[in-house]
């Protein structure tokens, strides 16, 4: 009886379209300020960098997207927003990046907020430019 009353179930799921789905929040796995990004990989980890007008790189590595859903790289400088990049991600495992072309003027303390659609962070990456 309990057999046939688990076989009732399961198929009363199929028959409704399936399991119901489960929310999962994104997940950054792994994040870093980075001088490149090679086979979608950083080449580096950076926390100070000397400013040269040169690029810096910031790699994200998020779970749990199930391929609709987006990062948001905020690229700050002593606080105020210096670039807003939209990244979308393509897959439940996806790794992507934003670069920033720097400029030599522009030394200071810099953080890269990543931030999911709802405006949360999920990671800030804080470095020095000198």
């Amino acid at each position: 009886m309990k057999g046939t009353v688990v076989t009732g179930l399961l198929g009363l799921l199929l028959l409704a379209g399936g399991f119901p789905a489960v929310a999962r929040a994104l997940e950054v796995i792994e994040a870093a300020i980075s001088t490149g990004v090679v086979d979608h990989l950083p080449i580096d980890s950076v926390e100070s960098y000397t400013v040269k007008a040169g690029k810096l790189y910031c790699f994200t590595r998020v779970m749990g997207s199930a391929g609709r859903d987006k990062v948001i790289h905020v690229w700050r400088r002593e606080g105020q927003e210096m670039a807003r990049i939209e990244l979308p991600l393509r897959s439940d495992d996806f790794r992507t990046w934003s670069v920033k072309t720097l400029q030599p003027t522009w030394s200071g303390q810099w953080q890269v907020d990543v931030v999911d659609d709802a405006g949360t962070v999920l990671v800030s990456l804080p470095f020095v430019l000198q």
